[in-house]
């Protein structure tokens, strides 16, 4: 290591040494951490032993119990985190209440040594807290002779306690500097408890199921996010900024011209709006735009191979499932079953897809979005190996029932989906004298530039080719 990253990181210490020195002469945070340690494994034992004297009174088997366990782990390690975030919450704008920021942000250090110091130290306490509660659980089922989750999925729940741990303490941090009193702050961490405590939820399907390999690409997952909340709060934080603002006002008027200005372009006139402001958010999206035609492309190749490399496995007679498709397309265009097939019927379908991935990639930074796009794009990979499966010619499956619309719905999701993408790469660029509400509500000007200028109308379209044309060319091949 070089002198020069020893003394960036011994600034960065710096930091971290006097707001850790500050919270352990705390007894408000000590005497939390020892009965949280302490009381609340205890708890969970006693709930583990009695969910499985309940099992084995009823004959059941050991799935069960091999399933609880770890889940149980999991709400060790996590429910003192929630408790100790108040240090990260209060880690900026207590210090500004109690008037002690301004010797700190008078220093010489840097706003990322600052930024990088609190982070640490407000991640010390809940994952000291985490690790000691789920040592002593650990030790709790050992004496109950209750059966300890193997190594593998011990490990998994460690790594999955450190990374939600990082990303509420960044988060918190975030909300830290963007509030401007501690009471503010605290009523927005539910912002940050309950989309956590829904992921665990998530996470505990992933364990009762038992699918370890999915879950590490959770941990995988929820680190990425984790390092993107470090960024956002890196590229958004200013000091001049955390000492000017005395006080929060919702202005719904400031908050409609932004968003006016941004996607009208000042331009008064429709033409000129498309033909020069959705053209230069276009270029602004450029990047993100050929990442995610990569990225469905992928999607598709890798789901395409994934279904065939399966193919022998499939219960699907090619014949049975042929007459099956007949019969389908026999019966009334645009009827399949109990559902009326119609242009409203799937321009909804197509204006909820993009409104979930806009939702996912709002509260992900983009990555959400970008999965549910990729996973839309690996469909198409999945149906056309499907189609080999059964014995079509897949040249002709993909002419008569997926180009017709497709060409339309496809560049559609895509760009949507870009859009997504490029409000969290904003998100995460350092933009001096801009805040981040205001980087937040450019960045939806731009998303609605692209649905409502580009999307919606190529989604009309194919929805209308999708509901009078494709069925019948599809139904032509098919026959």
């Amino acid at each position: 290591m070089s002198d020069s990253m020893r003394g960036q990181i011994g600034k960065v210490w710096l930091i971290a040494h006097r707001e850790l020195r500050d919270q352990f002469r705390d007894w408000r945070i000590i005497v939390p951490m020892i009965v949280l340690t302490i009381f609340f494994p205890f708890l969970m034992t006693f709930t583990a032993k009695q969910a499985l004297d309940f099992v084995a009174s009823y004959g059941g088997g050991t799935i069960i119990p091999e399933r609880l366990v770890p889940f149980l782990l999991m709400v060790v390690g996590f429910f003192p985190i929630t408790v100790s975030l108040v240090i990260a919450l209060e880690s900026f704008v207590g210090e500004k209440e109690r008037g002690t920021i301004e010797p700190l942000l008078s220093s010489p250090l840097k706003d990322w040594h600052i930024y990088l110091g609190k982070l640490f130290a407000s991640a010390s306490v809940p994952l000291i807290t985490a690790y000691l509660g789920i040592s002593v659980f650990l030790i709790y089922l050992k004496i109950d002779n209750i059966a300890i989750p193997d190594i593998n999925l011990l490990t998994q729940t460690i790594f999955l306690t450190t990374v939600q741990a990082l990303l509420m303490v960044s988060g918190a941090i975030v909300i830290s500097t963007q509030a401007t009193s501690v009471r503010a702050a605290n009523l927005l961490s539910s912002f940050i408890v309950i989309p956590i405590a829904i992921l665990i939820q998530g996470e505990s399907v992933l364990m009762f199921w038992g699918n370890n390999q999915i879950l590490w690409l959770a941990i995988i997952g929820v680190s990425i996010l984790a390092v993107l909340m470090i960024r956002v709060g890196i590229a958004h934080f200013q000091r001049e900024a955390l000492l000017g603002r005395e006080i929060d006002i919702l202005n719904f008027k400031w908050i409609i011209r932004t968003f006016w200005n941004s996607f009208s372009g000042n331009y008064k006139n429709i033409f000129n709006w498309y033909r020069y402001e959705i053209p230069k958010t276009l270029k602004k999206m450029r990047i993100t735009i050929v990442l995610i035609i990569l990225m469905g492309i992928i999607g598709a190749v890798f789901s395409y191979y994934y279904v065939l490399s399966y193919d022998t496995a499939l219960a699907f007679n090619p014949e049975t499932v042929s007459g099956e498709l007949r019969q389908v397309f026999g019966t009334e265009i645009g009827s399949f079953g109990d559902a009326t097939i119609s242009v409203q019927y799937i321009f909804g379908n197509n204006v909820r897809a993009i409104g979930v991935i806009l939702l996912l990639g709002l509260v992900s930074f983009g990555v959400l979005g970008a999965i549910a796009y990729i996973v839309n794009m690996g469909l198409i990979g999945a149906v056309l190996a499907f189609v080999s499966i059964f014995g079509y010619s897949q040249a002709q499956i993909v002419l008569s029932g997926i180009l017709p619309h497709g060409v339309f719905e496809i560049p559609a999701i895509i760009l949507s989906s870009a859009a997504v993408l490029h409000i969290g790469i904003t998100l995460i660029t350092p933009l001096s004298q801009r805040s981040l509400g205001e980087v937040l509500i450019e960045s939806l000007a731009d998303w609605a530039k692209i649905a409502i200028g580009i999307t919606v109308p190529l989604l009309v379209i194919a929805a209308m080719i999708e509901t009078w044309v494709t069925p019948i060319l599809l139904l032509s091949v098919i026959k």
